[in-house]
């Protein structure tokens, strides 16, 4: 059984920065490509950042970018999310998702593991 626990959200305020981090335990973790989406009250769940199993490879969504940096360590069966110079539209419940595919992707079907959820706030 594959668990997926993330944590570190929390309120901050514009401009600020926060780190989420995704606990995954129960196989092993480095077979995993990692996934955060988020998604904001009456919106659609929404890609954010993925990375590879191997950590070489990661892709962001665009109004991430230069602003978000996905990493991992696979030592510690772990993934991560910095998020720097945050805004008020970064408001959301993120989630996790660990899916055994060999490459990133931006598409939450291919994911087979969630998390429960963190929320992050920002204001303005």
């Amino acid at each position: 059984q594959v668990q997926v626990v993330e944590s570190g959200g929390g309120l901050v305020q514009a401009g600020g920065s926060l780190r989420l981090s995704c606990a995954v335990s129960g196989r092993t973790f480095s077979r995993y490509a990692i996934g955060w989406f988020r998604q904001a009250p009456g919106m659609e769940r929404e890609f954010v950042a993925a990375i590879m199993s191997s950590g070489y490879g990661t892709r962001y969504a665009d109004s991430v970018k230069d602003r978000f940096t996905i990493s991992r360590d696979n030592a510690k069966n772990t993934g991560y999310l910095q998020m720097n110079s945050l805004k008020p539209e970064d408001t959301a419940v993120y989630y996790c998702a660990a899916g055994t595919m060999s490459t990133w992707s931006n598409n939450r079907y291919d994911y087979a593991y969630w998390g429960q959820g963190t929320q992050v706030t920002v204001s303005s």
